[in-house]
């Protein structure tokens, strides 16, 4: 578990509680420009994450700055999930794309980086990475939610590479 992060030379950045880190790879069978459209098409993960919607904040197109919120119900609990795209490279002239997102709420922590580039065959490697906190959850419970994060996005990212 971590107490902070690094970040590409900004600096440590502490956060209040442990974080838990997963990672994801896929390899579809798509371009590099197709996966890359699919996964940041951001309102589509909404389609993906039970009990969640997703609006975006500011106007279109996706860039650095882009900022969005995923908002999860359940029942008479809501919480929000802000996001701010910080690092946006799509995939071009057979390099790798990478975009990475910054939590900015007040109950998840952490960050996601999405990339995107050539794979085995004529398709794309995707690799997912986050460390993900949970203001006021307890440590002991950072176990089960680095199991329910990694099944939760695999399937997400799944779902959203098989949606065109």
């Amino acid at each position: 578990m971590t107490r902070g992060r690094t970040d590409g030379g900004a600096g440590r950045i502490a956060y209040h509680r442990p974080v838990v880190f997963f990672s994801l790879e896929r390899t579809p069978p798509l371009s590099p420009d197709e996966a890359w459209r699919r996964l940041t098409r951001w309102p589509r993960h909404a389609d993906v994450v039970p009990l969640t919607r997703v609006t975006v904040t500011t106007d279109g197109p996706t860039r650095e700055g882009t900022a969005f919120t995923a908002r999860t119900t359940v029942g008479p609990l809501r919480f929000d999930d802000r996001m701010e795209v910080v690092l946006w490279r799509p995939p071009a002239d057979g390099e790798p794309g990478l975009c990475r997102l910054e939590k900015r709420g007040r109950v998840v922590l952490g960050w996601a980086e999405i990339e995107v580039g050539p794979g085995p065959g004529g398709r794309s490697r995707v690799r997912w990475r986050e460390e993900l906190g949970v203001r006021f959850l307890p440590g002991l419970f950072d176990p089960l939610l680095r199991r329910a994060a990694h099944a939760m996005f695999g399937r997400a990212v799944n779902q959203l590479l098989r949606q065109s």
